[in-house]
């Protein structure tokens, strides 16, 4: 119908408003609510902070402002250090993110009170002293400073730039006359709408992720709304920048010029956002305050469009709306809830740009960003990380039963076997609560349906025969360049070594070596076959598995072989299956950024397609939770199914959190923080549901997952542990604390740990034949 025209043209604002204004505010609401759970599903958002007024002076005299005063009722003309300093840390206390800074613009043109304090405090201007302050707080308490001081130039956004994670000026309305005699805005010169609009148009340049909107009821027509809104979101096309608009409903208030003008009632608040949702389309986030509308009001104002309740503060009231306290945070879920939506929490710059923050934050306020957020963008719920050793968070809340909404529609479509979109698993990634615990529970139904009740572990050990690589994988803390001490010393074993640590490895009970190290520069394809003899002639009985793709691509290349014939090559050495590993992400776009000298995606399938058709098997793998996204997972997912209908040759999937501590990319800034606890688990659950019933094993990694963390993980989709890897080292360069070996007593104690049978098994999952499981020692 023609409202879902309105996003995708670029019409002019006055066709617009033609088309609106003779709609059926139903019509729009359906519109308006299909269109914003395309773009944001069932969630909405809302920001926990404080709100630090750092001074209520301001130039400007709006007719129905309470907030600015004047210097005799203002006392301190600003709030100092310490003030600034203890609100913030009130708010950190009570779990907030988001420090906002609230102040009238540029008191100092107006008032010798604001200048001589400004002198006081060492600053010719108010927007120098929020710079210091801002960074104040985010040094001191860690929140993400919002700020909110008026009319800003592009010299006034390169200096706050570093100290803000967002910023925001609401436009409030495009028409000039209400700023005429008698409007709302006459005698405020900072409401001039073009001036706002090119303080909107340089924050764009600027690449400020911002916050803006309009304030309906204050005497503008419904048209000029539209005009508002259409010059927002022409910006917004131009520029990318804006992360939220908030329409917002004007509230008399006593001692104001405007304390008799009438409110604006729920029905054009209505009409305002399911216009804002049609014009700026399905991705932007549209917000409107909770605490100006009765509760009950709050579920309509979800269905015109709204995915976000703004800020909420459980220390400070609203200073711009003080007549209005914020509702509680069980209140708003509750009220959330009625609606058909889920409430989370978010940062103070949004998702959208928080999961690009290296191109929309300072170079160090990226870093804090990206340390604080899931794949989604938004704050990780917990403290946990991969391979840290960290307690696992307390379990979701929920039953399990099966929800009506996406993501049970989803689950309900795997159960009927049919093929899942890309959009569906990204749908299944996105599950929390009820839902989460839905997606758990039925993969653990598939994983007893492929695998039995009986988990597996294997007996093997690790040898990384060297370190030294010729690539420059981002994540990787393991190798180091050339020959050179880089984070830590460099090595290089011997083959005469090789086979001593494999014969010993056959002596305390391993069926299996894997074998894998850097790309050294003095390697070629002859290396790896006589590492492999190496290790044939000291363990004959030993399996080898060994050599990721990355390995097996440099060995053809080197001999000028194509793969098939040098695989043969290996396979007759010894070569018995190998490690689905140096997949990362199978996805060009993500490893152009953390492996863009690597094997591609598309050379990493071949390989694997060439070793199945020899007749050699291999696990497959995906480490996930640095840059990507859950639509990165999805294809990733989908690649492995699809190669595995073709050949049948992935013996299991084996899901490896990434663990950032260590981490180059981590540590300049350019990678998030590993995945969350829920992310970690639901990627054992997803890829059990993805990939049923053509793989029949999950794995869980013990190292990275910590042995808590594997229990769970065990009831969540996998069913083996794993190999008890004498000797891991990968991990722990990456700053992973378990220990380099998890023998066959604690495999079995994990199993009792979740009311499980547990066997030895080959790395082939046959059962162990003739050989008893035996107690390793630490070497």
């Amino acid at each position: 119908m023609i409202l879902d025209e309105l996003y995708s043209g670029t019409e002019a604002a006055e066709g617009i408003a033609a088309q609106l204004l003779r709609s059926d505010l139903d019509e729009m609401m359906a519109a308006a609510e299909a269109m914003t759970l395309a773009g944001h599903g069932r969630r909405v958002t809302y920001s926990r902070k404080v709100f630090i007024p750092l001074t209520k002076l301001c130039r400007d005299v709006c007719h129905y402002c309470t907030f600015a005063t004047t210097p005799a009722r203002a006392g301190d003309a600003y709030l100092g250090a310490q003030d600034v300093l203890a609100i913030a840390r009130a708010g950190a206390a009570s779990g907030c993110r988001e420090a906002l800074f609230t102040l009238g613009d540029r008191p100092e043109g107006r008032y010798a009170p604001a200048r001589e304090a400004l002198q006081r405090l060492g600053h010719d201007s108010t927007l120098s002293y929020l710079a210091e302050m801002a960074q104040l707080v985010l040094r001191e308490t860690g929140l993400l400073p919002h700020l909110n001081p008026g009319l800003m130039s592009a010299a006034d956004y390169a200096m706050l730039r570093p100290h803000a994670a967002s910023m925001g000026i609401m436009l409030e309305s495009s028409a000039d006359r209400l700023c005429e005699r008698g409007g709302p805005h006459f005698g405020s010169p900072d409401k001039v709408p073009q001036r706002r609009l090119a303080a909107i148009e340089d924050a764009g340049r600027a690449k400020v992720p911002f916050t803006t909107g309009i304030l309906i009821g204050i005497g503008e027509t419904r048209a000029e709304q539209v005009d508002a809104l259409v010059a927002i979101r022409d910006l917004h096309r131009r520029y990318g920048h804006i992360q939220e608009v908030i329409i917002q409903n004007f509230r008399a208030k006593a001692d104001t010029k405007m304390m008799a003008h009438d409110e604006p009632p729920l029905e054009d608040h209505i009409w305002a956002i399911a216009a804002a949702r049609l014009i700026l389309g399905p991705e932007m986030t549209i917000q409107a305050p909770p605490n100006l509308h009765e509760r009950a009001d709050l579920a309509p104002l979800i269905r015109a469009g709204v995915n976000d309740w703004g800020g909420v503060s459980p220390v400070t009231p609203d200073h711009v709306n003080p007549e209005a306290p914020w509702p509680h945070l069980e209140i708003l879920e509750h009220a959330t809830r009625a609606a058909g939506r889920r409430l989370s929490q978010r940062l103070a710059i949004g998702p959208r740009h928080a999961l690009a923050a290296k191109d929309w934050a300072h170079p160090e306020m990226a870093k804090r960003v990206l340390r604080l957020i899931d794949a989604r963008g938004l704050p990780k719920p917990d403290e946990w990380a991969a391979g840290r050793g960290d307690p696992v968070p307390e379990p979701a809340g929920g039953d399990g039963s099966r929800t009506k909404g996406a993501v049970g529609a989803v689950l309900t479509k795997a159960e009927s076997c049919e093929a899942l979109t890309e959009s569906d698993i990204e749908t299944l990634f996105d599950a929390e609560d009820e839902d989460l615990l839905a997606v758990l529970a039925l993969a653990d139904g598939l994983r007893q349906e492929a695998a039995g009740d009986t988990l597996t572990y294997a007996v093997n050990r690790n040898i990384n025969y060297t370190n030294i690589c010729l690539y420059r994988c981002g994540f990787c803390a393991f190798s180091k360049g050339s020959t050179r001490a880089m984070r830590g010393p460099a090595y290089r074993l011997d083959l005469t070594e090789v086979g001593r640590r494999a014969a010993e490895a056959w002596d305390r009970g391993a069926t299996e070596v894997c074998l894998q190290g850097g790309i050294h520069p003095d390697y070629d394809g002859n290396t790896y076959l006589d590492v492999l003899r190496s290790v044939r002639e000291a363990a004959p009985d030993i399996h080898i598995h060994a050599f990721s793709p990355l390995e097996v691509t440099h060995g053809a290349r080197t001999l000028g072989l194509p793969l098939e014939d040098y695989l043969v090559r290996l396979k007759a050495a010894g070569l018995a299956s190998l490690p689905g590993t140096a997949a990362e992400i199978l996805d060009p776009e993500i490893r152009e950024i953390i492996c863009p000298d690597k094997v591609t995606a598309d050379e990493w399938i071949e390989v694997m397609r060439v070793a199945h058709s020899v007749g050699l098997r291999s696990t497959a793998t995906i480490m996930f939770g640095h840059v990507e996204g859950y639509r990165h997972w999805a294809r990733h997912l989908l690649r492995i199914r699809a190669l595995q209908d073709e050949t049948g040759g992935f013996t299991e999937f084996v899901p490896l959190p990434f663990v950032h501590m260590e981490s180059p990319i981590w540590q300049k800034g350019l990678a998030r923080s590993g995945p969350s606890y829920r992310e970690a688990l639901l990627m054992h659950a997803v890829a059990r549901i993805v990939l049923h019933p053509v793989i029949s094993n999950i794995q869980v990694s013990w190292v990275k997952m910590g042995p808590e963390g594997a229990a769970a993980a065990l009831k969540a989709g996998a069913n083996d542990m794993g190999g008890t890897l004498m000797d891991e080292s990968i991990t722990r360069a990456a700053g992973g604390v378990n220990g380099q070996e998890f023998g066959p007593a604690e495999m079995r104690a994990l199993a009792a740990a979740v009311g499980r049978p547990v066997r030895q098994r080959t790395t082939l999952y046959k059962p162990v034949q003739g050989r008893a499981a035996v107690s390793t020692q630490a070497l």
